[in-house]
């Protein structure tokens, strides 16, 4: 599916640092370091130590820089081909050069994500866990670096292979009987063969439920904080950052653009959008504001619908009460320090309100336990703990799975033609194995290695 070649990456990110770090993966790899490579002590290079000494054009000789370097043979190694690191000092130029004498000598530059490809691609690891590669390089909190981690030791691919198996294992037993009815092989009593298909569904059905939480793990939540103007959304967005991102007066109409901020509620991501305050406005500007407030409201997770406590709840209240029909939201009825004369319509559920007061704390940490708790079921995240689906493309393939799966359970009788039958186990298999990499198209393995970084 590749070519056997020797590529070359800077590992490292692009700038200056204390360290940059060259990669090379292929059967040259050992011998393109050795022409570049002078070492402190004579000999050739043992595999899996570090060697110190200098790089080297071997052109002219000249000395590049000092480096430590470590050969790592075949299969023992993160590609499982021989693969040279070469740890230099981190100057963008320096680092630069190294590449390009390595280039020279016969690798050629790698693709994004290629070292990882190689590693899949030569059975290293499953395609999960090179998904959870860039996942633990990507991870903003404990939770989700967590579960990436959790993702990378297999506990994910664990249960997937085991629902595979036992797919594969009635697979195997119709169609020995369809090719070969002259030995009389005895399909095992049929009612055996339903109920495994049926424990594989509800297997399934048990990863499918949990996609939404992990989705939500690995990528966090975006919480829009909506409400007409001065009735504290800049407050409440500085007193949940713990420091003032937003301006805060007593003039309307303050906001006029939405303000983006990420907060860390017990180990869950939350993308705060501080709003423009909606009302009637002939201010062009404004209008603007509250336009891309109104565009944004489809796209969050949730939305706090911030009143004053202290005001009667009015036509500009209305209005985005109105406006909230179908989405989630939470009421935070603010400025509780203040005498409070709001009554809310009796259409809100109380259980959906929550008191709070930006300019003192008080009800802030029931406000973040509120939104926390309406993301994550058992009141607690433990990224290690889980093995759930947390990707899109994992949930529709396994989606495509449980279709065909009862498809199969509707078609399976004594009388049914197997011939027929099978067909729908066989592309529930191809399904599943789209997860791990089995059956997974060349197209849709490139867009998956693409999101890497050149140099991993």
């Amino acid at each position: 599916m590749y070519q056997r070649d020797t590529i070359a990456a800077i590992s490292t990110p692009v700038g200056e640092g204390g360290i940059g770090i060259v990669r090379i993966s292929g059967d040259k790899a050992g011998e393109v370091a050795l022409r570049i490579f002078r070492g402190k002590r004579s000999g050739g290079m043992q595999s899996h130590r570090f060697y110190y000494g200098e790089i080297f054009d071997p052109e002219n000789g000249a000395a590049l820089d000092e480096a430590m370097v470590v050969l790592m043979r075949a299969p023992n190694s993160y590609t499982r081909e021989d693969v040279v690191e070469i740890q230099c000092h981190g100057g963008y130029l320096l680092v630069r050069k190294i590449l390009e004498l390595v280039v020279r000598l016969g690798a050629r530059p790698a693709e994004p994500g290629e070292f990882t490809k190689r590693a899949f691609l030569n059975g290293r690891i499953d395609l999960l866990q090179a998904e959870a590669v860039i996942e633990i390089i990507r991870g903003k909190t404990e939770a989700s670096l967590a579960l990436a981690q959790s993702q990378m030791e297999g506990n994910l691919s664990k249960k997937i292979v085991r629902i595979k198996e036992v797919i594969l294992n009635s697979t195997a037993l119709i169609e020995a009987c369809i090719d070969f009815p002259e030995d009389d092989i005895v399909l095992p009593h049929y009612r055996d063969i339903r109920e495994s298909i049926n424990d594989s569904l509800s297997e399934i059905d048990k990863l499918l439920s949990g996609f939404d939480e992990g989705k939500v793990i690995r990528e966090g939540v975006s919480v829009l904080i909506a409400g007409k103007p001065n009735v504290g959304k800049s407050s409440l967005m500085n007193t949940l950052l713990k420091e003032k991102r937003a301006i805060v007066t007593s003039i309307p109409g303050t906001t006029r653009d939405i303000i983006e901020e990420v907060i860390n509620i017990r180990g869950l991501s939350v993308r705060l959008l501080d709003t423009a305050g909606i009302r009637d406005s002939e201010d062009e500007i404004e209008q603007e504001g509250m336009r891309l407030t109104m565009e944004k409201m489809p796209l969050a997770d949730l939305i706090l619908f911030v009143v004053d406590a202290s005001r009667p709840f009015d036509n500009e209240d209305r209005l985005i009460l109105n406006e909230l029909a179908g989405y989630r939201f939470i009421v935070v009825m603010n400025k509780t320090d203040l005498e409070s004369v709001l009554e809310m319509p009796r259409e809100v559920d109380p259980d959906h309100v929550v008191r709070i007061s930006a300019h003192d704390g008080e009800g802030i940490e029931a406000l973040r336990d509120r939104i926390f708790n309406l993301f994550i079921s058992d009141g607690s995240i433990d990224g290690r703990e889980l093995a759930v689906l947390s990707q899109a493309r994992h949930r529709d393939a396994l989606q495509r799975a449980k279709t065909h799966l009862h498809t199969f359970l509707g078609n399976f009788s004594e009388e049914s033609a197997l011939e027929f039958v099978a067909l729908d186990l066989r592309e529930a298999l191809n399904a599943i194995g789209e997860i791990t990499g089995e059956t997974t198209p060349d197209d849709i393995l490139n867009q998956i290695f693409s999101r890497f970084c050149i140099g991993k």
